[in-house]
């Protein structure tokens, strides 16, 4: 009963061809097949082995009158189905029928868990029809690094418990103050590594935070961010940004103490700060990432980009910096 891996995330959305024209024109997936169904329509996106399902039309109204758009279901490909749905009703998981033949369950708040046996095949429910993209861009990503998932404060401990039905344990923690708002953090984790999942949760109960803020526009938890792993993030970056990606903006000192926590890379540390790049290290190696800013009408999903050295941490001292580069992001509410 352990999820090996997410052969599928699938997203809906109220405005069909502004989402796919985002995560194919400007964030780089291809188009690789499309469902047109009389009442709904789906296309399935994919670079390296990341595969997106962006959904609209019928059996998505519910959803998106809730949340707007964001992720509804991440699949999690299981050693034995069967068994995996049997331990998650047993830790509090709700039945949510099938989807495409194959056993759902509730995950956090509206997100469901497709249950599918580790095969490879494409994601149910759908009559795909195989697309070819004439021009895709640059192929930079890699894979699903991590899915990052906000949840109401005080209930990491009850997620945890629930994710450890799927097989994914403890794998870290954090906890980080600023000023009147904080944001508690555990990262649990499956056997293979491939499922990662970042639960994140206000600290505090100021209820003034810019988790608080997202579990007001998402009316309540969901999933936050998606982190996409590449191999050049600096190029990853740049191409990004000129197709039109809006990224956070890091604030310059932070790049003066970087310098001095990288003496040895003076010249990937110009490189960083030119493109507003973080970077943190850890007993394993360094990482290197950034966030977008939500392309989506309710400012609830973002992305990231991740470039791995061997570090297999999050990237703890980038979040206070993520954390105040977005709260100034956020508009100032009078």
């Amino acid at each position: 009963m352990v999820a090996r891996s997410i052969p599928f995330i699938e997203l809906y959305t109220g405005d069909h061809s502004r989402t796919v024209d985002y995560l194919t024109s400007e964030l780089g997936l291809a188009r690789v097949a499309e469902d047109r169904a009389r009442t709904s329509r789906s296309v399935l996106l994919r670079q390296g082995a990341l595969r997106l399902v962006v959904t609209s039309g019928e059996g998505t109204e519910d959803f998106l009158d809730a949340h707007g758009d964001g992720v509804a279901d991440i699949a999690l490909a299981c050693s034995d189905v069967s068994e995996t749905r049997a331990a998650a009703l047993a830790a509090g998981a709700a039945d949510l029928g099938t989807t495409g033949g194959h056993p759902a369950v509730s995950g956090v708040g509206s997100v469901r868990h497709t249950l599918v046996p580790a095969d490879g095949a494409p994601p149910p429910g759908h009559d795909w029809a195989p697309v070819a993209d004439t021009d895709p861009p640059a192929a930079r990503i890699r894979l699903l690094d991590h899915v990052a998932i906000c949840v109401e404060g005080g209930s990491l401990d009850h997620y945890v418990e629930r994710y450890a039905a799927f097989g994914l344990q403890r794998y870290s923690s954090e906890f980080v103050d600023v000023g009147e708002s904080s944001m508690d953090s555990v990262v649990v984790r499956s056997p293979s590594g491939e499922v990662t999942f970042t639960l994140v949760a206000p600290g505090s109960p100021t209820g003034s935070g810019q988790l608080d803020a997202f579990l007001r526009r998402n009316d309540g938890p969901g999933v936050q961010h998606l982190a996409l792993l590449v191999d050049d993030i600096v190029a990853a970056v740049t191409e990004a940004a000129a197709r039109g990606v809006a990224f956070l903006q890091t604030p310059a000192p932070y790049y003066d103490a970087l310098a001095e926590r990288f003496p040895d890379m003076p010249a990937e540390v110009g490189r960083l700060r030119t493109t507003n790049v973080l970077a943190d290290r850890d007993e394993w190696g360094y990482l290197l990432q950034l966030f977008t800013r939500s392309p989506h009408p309710r400012n609830t999903l973002f992305y990231e980009f991740i470039q791995r050295h061997g570090a297999r941490g999050f990237g703890s001292a980038n979040i206070r910096a993520l954390y105040e580069a977005v709260e100034r992001d956020r508009p100032v509410v009078r």
